[in-house]
């Protein structure tokens, strides 16, 4: 059975007859045709767009899209079906919130499932009978029309809840990973790097077939055959030229080096599909995918790379406190596995859901009013009609695809990373796209060095945790291969970020164009008083930052406090105050193979005002100090510069000099002093002594939750920082949406965003 489109229109075989064609109505004819080839139910026991019973008011007409029962008998029987399926348009991002509607219909119709496809994205639902949830719990599949004439196959499907698909797939991972293992005997690093490159080419394959086509041991040989009867003898395997064209695909991301090949044998491979075909990445949802893999990461790289996971409960924490807004750029310069720049993706991500559904309520309160209850089905429908299309312009808000989007700015151009393992390079941006991407930011590269959009005055908030007591070489120098040369690429970040006044980017290549040659450590003026790279990070970490903006960092305990790094402390209190210090217990980083006890540490970059308030004060308090002690000075220099017969003693030479010494130490002491008490704030200072996970890894009691609470407070009373906040309303006008944007309270002129 096809779908069958001609003339603007398209047939409905459950109704019998040819409607207009419109994108939903595109999507339910797809998803009948998929309901009736893939799990073998016959028309005859399916209806579309039925009415239900118990419609509230507020929530429109109750229609079902497409309805299910277990037999034709059933069907005329008037029995209740077995699942409703509610269809969405295919450029509709469907969200939690979009559900409850639909659900309610299969509630009231008596049904055990419901689905809500838009065709690229479907999920499934168990429905509690008799209760309106307060959160909806998504389950694995509907069954086949065997499978629905069975009450135990239907309560074995009702059981398998989305917890338990997020094992599955996370065994389902490490499954493939001994595959390789066992067949092609690699290291467990090694055969993650080939696991990285199957699901690269699965995503790949399954994002450009719109059709939900999944990446399957049928298709794959399908493929393999047609490729083989045109290939010439000196051609590539097959499976190495589907890794060829996802390198490609994913060129401007720096994954793979242009030699990179598939490390593995074509029935290693083969069998890997094979296991995963259960799942179409395109569409299994974000959470699932994502503590899935997470899940998969943290068993396969616990000790030899654990330094490259920073628990969880303390990225929430730090992400909590530096509390990202929509429209701020972040940035983790050694990102590892993406944790932090997850966690802050999803943060945000949250904020502009919550928005759409204000907008969406305050739409329903404005179309279902009482006088709906009173209307006909006719002037229903055309109510219900316009509602729907206003939803639809919201959800696009929601749309990664569409260049418009909230979802897309925040994705494409407020999400940067860089990690110098090509290997963790790789791995978050696998993390980003399973959590549901943002990954085009993060690069293979030194995080002390520009790349992209990584450099210098750009970023609102930096979340880090770089590596502990390595260091930099003085010999380490910047050489023509830290070199950026892809000119295509140059010419692009060009036109994305330099201005007219302000040739950001130009000037970032600056940084090793113009420093061939030279130390490394000579790019930061701490360089010269340490060369541990947390050291460097610091000050790296500063300087992406705009004036005002804020740092939450993990760094080893003590690292401002150590009498040998007290230059370092000066130099950060000279650009930054420091806003709060955590210490925490060494057993959280324990799992991840850390052996020093961390802290974290939050800072905020010095706005313009408070760097010349700095400065003024630094200024004043030299001229004060110095003054005192002036005239003693320079007596003992005239002394030690006399000759002839009034030339001092070398012993006399060197009490003065001692004597000048003191001084200067004397005078230094007294400046600090003076600064620090002109410039003068408080620094909350905490220890919690559990924070979450054990030394093992497992769950146990979190102060650090209650913590951020407790400085959300304490920040916003002593208004620590004064965040743009970025809240958009929505205003609808003769159908048309406008975005209201609201900054400060006041609100800025709308703008058009749907016509």
């Amino acid at each position: 059975m096809e779908v069958q489109i001609k003339d603007n229109k398209i047939y409905a075989p459950l109704k019998e007859k040819w409607l207009v064609l419109k994108p939903e109505e595109e999507v339910r004819q797809n998803y009948i045709v998929r309901l009736i080839s893939s799990y073998g139910f016959e028309l005859s026991q399916m209806a579309q767009e039925i009415k239900v019973n118990n419609s509230q008011r507020g929530q429109g007409r109750a229609m079902a899209d497409i309805v299910i029962w277990k037999s034709e008998a059933d069907k005329l029987a008037d029995k209740s079906p077995v699942i409703v399926v509610e269809c969405k348009a295919e450029h509709i991002t469907i969200h939690e919130e979009d559900y409850f509607q639909g659900y309610n219909y299969a509630s009231w119709a008596g049904a055990d499932f419901f689905v809500t496809t838009n065709e690229k994205e479907t999920r499934i639902f168990k429905v509690v009978k008799g209760l309106i949830p307060k959160r909806l719990e998504e389950i694995v599949n509907i069954p086949n029309a065997k499978e629905i004439k069975s009450d135990k196959k239907i309560d074995e499907l009702l059981k398998k809840t989305k917890t338990f698909t997020r094992d599955e797939f996370s065994k389902l991972l490490f499954k493939c990973h001994n595959i390789i293992r066992n067949n092609d005997k690699l290291s467990p690093e090694a055969a993650f790097d080939e696991i990285s490159k199957i699901l690269f080419i699965k995503i790949r394959y399954e994002r450009n077939n719109s059709d939900s086509q999944i990446f399957s041991e049928e298709q794959f040989k399908k493929l393999k055959k047609a490729y083989d009867e045109t290939k010439s003898k000196a051609s590539t395997e097959f499976y190495q030229q589907l890794f060829e064209r996802t390198k490609e695909d994913f060129k401007d991301d720096d994954l793979f080096e242009p030699t990179e090949i598939l490390r593995i044998r074509e029935n290693s491979f083969e069998a890997i599909v094979k296991e995963l075909q259960i799942y179409n990445l395109s569409t299994t949802s974000d959470d699932v995918k994502g503590i899935a893999f997470e899940q998969f990461l943290g068993r396969t790289f616990r000790g030899e790379l654990g330094q490259f996971f920073t628990p969880r409960t303390v990225v929430d924490f730090m992400v909590d406190v530096l509390d990202p807004q929509e429209g701020e750029i972040i940035c983790d310069p050694c990102c590892g596995s993406g944790g932090f720049l997850i966690k802050a993706f999803e943060y945000v991500r949250t904020k502009i859901e919550e928005e759409i559904q204000v907008a969406k309520d305050k739409i329903k309160k404005r179309y279902y009013t009482e006088e709906y209850e009173t209307l006909s089905e006719k002037e229903k429908t055309k109510i219900d009609d316009k509602v729907t299309d206003l939803f639809t312009k919201l959800n696009a808000e929601l749309d990664i695809n569409n260049s418009k989007s909230r979802l897309r700015v925040l994705s494409y151009d407020c999400i940067f990373g860089t990690d110098a393992n090509p290997r963790m390079s790789r791995t978050a941006k696998m993390n980003m796209i399973m959590h549901g991407d943002g990954h085009g930011g993060v690069h293979h590269n030194d995080g002390l060095l520009n790349v992209n959009g990584i450099f210098e005055n750009r970023f609102d908030i930096i979340l880090t945790n770089p590596p502990f007591g390595a260091r930099v070489e003085k010999s380490l120098k910047i050489t023509e291969a830290d070199k950026y040369t892809n000119t295509e690429r140059i010419a692009k970040y060009k036109e994305r970020y330099d201005k007219p006044n302000d040739p950001a980017y130009t000037n970032a290549l600056k940084q090793i164009n113009d420093n061939i040659g030279k130390p490394l450590l000579n790019l930061f003026d701490t360089g010269k008083m340490s060369t541990l790279t947390e050291v460097l990070f610091i000050e790296r970490c500063l300087n992406l930052l705009k004036p005002g903006g804020r740092i939450g960092i993990v760094l080893p305990e003590g690292v401002l406090n150590n009498s040998n790094l007290q230059k370092v402390r000066e130099y950060v209190e000279s650009k930054a105050k420091i806003i709060l210090i955590i210490s925490i217990p060494q057993d959280v980083f324990i799992a991840s193979g850390a052996t020093v006890k961390p802290s974290l540490l939050f800072f905020k970059k010095f706005t313009e005002d408070e760097q010349k308030e700095y400065e003024i004060i630094v200024k004043e308090a030299n001229k004060k100090v110095k003054v005192n002690y002036e005239a003693r000075l320079k007596q003992i220099k005239e002394a030690l510069t006399q000759k002839g017969k009034k030339a001092l003693t070398a012993e006399e030479k060197n009490v003065l000099k001692a004597e000048q010494k003191g001084i200067e130490v004397k005078i230094e002491t007294e400046i600090k002093a003076l600064i620090k008490n002109n410039f003068n704030y408080q620094i909350p200072i905490a220890e919690v002594e559990k924070a979450g996970i054990s030394t093992t890894g497992a769950k146990i009691e979190n102060e650090l939750e209650p913590l951020a609470e407790e400085f959300k407070k304490y920040r916003t009373e002593n208004k620590l920082w004064n965040t743009l906040l970025k809240y958009i309303d929505y205003q609808v006008i003769e159908n048309k949406i406008y975005r209201i944007p609201l900054a400060d309270n006041t609100l800025a002129e709308p703008e058009i965003f749907y016509n």
